[in-house]
């Protein structure tokens, strides 16, 4: 039997919507526990305490959810931000939609 996965590619933020985070994984609710609770104390996210996810995609294989990933990451700072006014204009934090 086949499990099928759902991968997801995100923007975390901090408060001030300066820095930006992309990563990938396939369990959003675990990871932004991950970075909100700063597991990793050493890591980017938490030096900068981001921690508000305000983007994300899903995918159904990890090829394309990487390949997705890389692409965000090249871009500049000005097309992100016009990526993720897109969908949520205010960079509000989008985790309680996904646990509703």
């Amino acid at each position: 039997m086949t499990r099928e996965y759902i991968y997801y590619i995100y923007i975390l933020t901090n408060i001030n919507n300066k820095r930006f985070y992309i990563g990938v994984t396939n369990d959003l609710l675990n990871r932004y526990h991950e970075h909100k609770t700063k597991k990793y104390p050493n890591s980017f996210t938490a030096k900068y305490n981001i921690n508000k996810l305000i983007y994300y995609e899903i995918f159904g294989d990890i090829s394309t959810a990487i390949y997705r990933e890389k692409e965000l990451k090249g871009w500049r700072k000005e097309k992100k931000i016009n990526l993720i006014k897109i969908e949520n204009l205010n960079f509000k934090d989008l985790i309680n939609d996904l646990i509703k």
